[in-house]
């Protein structure tokens, strides 16, 4: 409660299974206004890490600070800029996290933005294989992707979900707008409500027999052509 109080970004919270009274009570509703992700485990979970005197809760502290992207877009749009967000739906690998975020350095992304909760840990891995890029790249952490994405739209941002679903190839589509580009996890793919909400589905054409590129080599991909598509713009 302390480090919430004191405005430490906490990535989430196990708490034991059954506990009860005032403190718990309090804490819960700081973790519900603050919008931290809580786990209910038993204590046996607990145990396994090195402090036994978590008196039934654990804290992981994210090694980045998170920001509201609707205290970005009004900037990125007073600027002149035309933003782009990375929109990452259900990712749970660290590694493939920390790639995309080096990705999207290179690439001039605005800012990332992931789900509280069914994403993976944003921690020192993470960090370290982004090379650095998620100290420097604003990272926004929302608890309803779908409704932060209708305020994208709303605040004038394409949305562009790439799927295998796609109708349109990636390189067909403009990327001059603002942008919001939608990636999902490899297995699960980009949810059925944000496929719906997106105003184009693309897809990257696949030759072999695997029938799908890596996320991060997927995002990589994408970003570079829209990277390319602004650059042959700004040179006309």
């Amino acid at each position: 409660m302390e480090a919430i109080d004191a405005g430490r970004e906490i990535e989430r919270l196990l708490v034991q299974q059954g506990l009860k009274g005032e403190l718990i009570t309090e804490l819960m509703k700081l973790v519900s206004l603050h919008h931290i992700p809580v786990q209910q485990v038993p204590l046996a979970r607990l145990n396994q890490f090195p402090a036994r005197n978590h008196q039934g809760v654990i804290a992981f502290i994210s090694p980045i600070t998170y920001y509201p992207v609707e205290d970005i877009i009004p900037g990125l749009f007073e600027s002149g800029k035309a933003p782009v967000i990375l929109v990452l739906d259900g990712l749970t690998d660290v590694r493939n996290v920390g790639a995309i975020a080096r990705t999207s350095e290179c690439a001039g992304v605005d800012a990332l933005l992931i789900p509280s909760r069914g994403f993976a840990q944003i921690n020192a891995d993470a960090v370290k294989t982004s090379a650095g890029a998620l100290a420097r790249i604003p990272v926004c952490r929302t608890p309803n992707l779908y409704r932060t994405c209708q305020y994208l739209k709303n605040s004038g941002l394409q949305m562009v979900a790439c799927t295998e679903k796609g109708s349109e190839l990636y390189h067909q589509v403009s990327y001059l707008p603002p942008t919001a580009l939608v990636m999902g996890a490899e297995d699960t793919g980009i949810s059925r409500d944000l496929l719906k909400l997106a105003d184009r589905l693309v897809r990257i054409p696949i030759l072999g027999e695997i029938l799908s590129l890596n996320v991060s080599v997927a995002t990589g991909v994408v970003l570079f052509e829209l990277v390319r598509q602004r650059q042959e713009q700004s040179a006309l």
